[in-house]
């Protein structure tokens, strides 16, 4: 029995397939195909709806997959963690530039530079609605609503106070497809679509320089992503220097639109090759997936 993808899961009901069917409307411009699903932002929301894999909270645990990589990778490639708890302590303990982050949720971080010591107390009331507040159930995206919320405090790992490039290694079926990096986040933010021999496909990008560690990094992102269908495996390389940063399985939500357009098709064909038919099959089954709206 395929104990992932349970026949019918009780919080896909009408509600949660309206939501579906609305945000992407608002974002795309258009309904998605959710019986026949071509393109891999409308296989993102499938597996919102439909993928119950308990392994994906674990892995998507901000805290919990540091021990997961430290083991398939080594602990060389995990950003130490300086501080972890449910409420920050009532005073700064950090002098150096630190990152505060939730466990349990995205884009809930402040970067500190100078350990938090301007403003601690307005810190510890934005660190405080983050645990108050449950992360996922707007967009439906489950896996979040299954994390223990927290915070954890890490080192900065940008230099002169800049982020450092964010690599994002997209992964159908064990093997790295495509990578995503990211400039200048938190400034004038750019990103482009590189294959993995480094050959860019976003068209009249910025070039961005191979990372030296590339190889090492395209096989991390393998190792991490083993056993699942599709996961985007982030990872930094600050002073040459490898690093991980998250696993995704819900990119942007599905909701974040591709450049050049045509990757949304092409990513969704690599998806369902890689067993993304799963998700399409279990859709069939039990509640209708296609909303009226």
């Amino acid at each position: 029995m395929d104990t992932a993808f349970p026949d019918r899961v009780a919080d896909t009901d009408a509600a949660a397939l309206l939501r579906i069917n609305l945000t992407y409307w608002w974002r795309h411009r258009r309904l998605p195909k959710l019986s026949a699903p071509t393109l891999f932002t409308e296989l993102v929301q499938l597996r919102k709806l439909h993928d119950r894999d308990r392994r994906l909270p674990a892995m998507a645990d901000k805290v919990a997959i540091k021990a997961l990589v430290a083991d398939r990778l080594g602990l060389e490639w995990v950003v130490p963690t300086l501080w972890a708890g449910g409420s920050l302590p009532m005073r700064s303990h950090w002098t150096q530039p630190i990152v505060l982050k939730s466990r349990h949720g995205c884009n809930q971080n402040a970067f500190l530079q100078d350990g938090g010591a301007a403003d601690w107390p307005a810190t510890r009331a934005r660190a405080a609605r983050w645990v108050r507040s449950s992360y996922g159930g707007w967009l439906d995206e489950w896996l979040y609503t299954q994390i223990p919320r927290g915070l954890l405090i890490e080192p900065f790992i940008g230099a002169a106070g800049r982020l450092p490039v964010d690599y994002k290694f997209y992964v159908f079926g064990g093997c790295v497809t495509h990578v995503q990096v990211h400039r200048d986040r938190g400034g004038d933010h750019h990103w482009a679509l590189y294959d993995p021999d480094w050959a860019m496909i976003t068209p009249g990008g910025a070039v961005t320089p191979r990372p030296s560690a590339l190889r090492e990094m395209i096989a991390a992102a393998e190792a991490l992503a083993g056993g699942f269908d599709f996961a985007r495996v982030d990872l930094y390389q600050p002073a040459g220097r490898p690093l991980f940063g998250e696993i995704s399985f819900y990119p942007g939500s599905g909701l974040d639109r591709f450049d050049p357009p045509e990757m949304d098709g092409a990513m969704g064909a690599l998806w369902l090759r890689a067993g993304g038919h799963r998700l399409v099959r279990r859709g069939t089954r039990g509640i209708p997936i296609e909303a009226r709206v």
